[in-house]
């Protein structure tokens, strides 16, 4: 049972909470989990949308990294339903099957590739900063906008893990 109350029906919202409520149903196809939560601060809950919209429809990364990132950082936030949320969207964009075994915790290999998405997560969430050494290498596969939408995808995806993780609904 959710800490929180879930927002999950409109009928009987205040109208800055109807707002974000159709703006994330028109986005998303419906009220997923972490809005149920984040709409109790709906000045919060519409910038979020906003930016995971941007992050997950209109960035420059390739949909096999964005995918993997998200992969890495809800298991890095333990937040299950962010896991299972994205593994189908995640082997469809192309993340290997090792990638995901590995991420899991069970013997895979991911590809070089791969790997520098999972490290540069990793280290970013562990260390809020990264190497020369990785930020060099990680701007060599994706670009500075790429870094740079990767950082914050990192962040925002640690925003919904976090706000998942005090309702008690990961």
């Amino acid at each position: 049972m959710s800490r929180i109350p879930l927002i999950t029906e409109r009928d009987g919202l205040d109208e800055r909470r109807t707002v974000v409520f159709d703006a994330v149903v028109e986005s998303r196809g419906s009220i997923i989990r972490p809005y149920q939560v984040l709409l109790h601060a709906p000045g919060i809950a519409l910038p979020a949308a906003e930016l995971g919209g941007q992050i997950r429809y209109h960035g420059s990364l390739p949909d096999q990294h964005r995918e993997l990132a998200i992969l890495t950082t809800a298991r890095i936030c333990v937040c299950q339903f962010e896991w299972d949320s994205h593994v189908d969207t995640a082997r469809s964009a192309g993340v290997s099957p090792g990638a995901i075994t590995h991420l899991m915790g069970e013997s895979g290999e991911a590809s070089p590739e791969e790997a520098l998405i999972i490290a540069f997560v990793r280290e970013l969430s562990n260390h809020r900063t990264v190497t020369d050494e990785m930020f060099t290498q990680i701007k060599t596969l994706v670009g500075d906008e790429g870094v740079v939408e990767l950082a914050t995808l990192v962040g925002y995806y640690t925003l919904l893990g976090y706000v998942m993780n005090v309702a008690d609904i990961c």
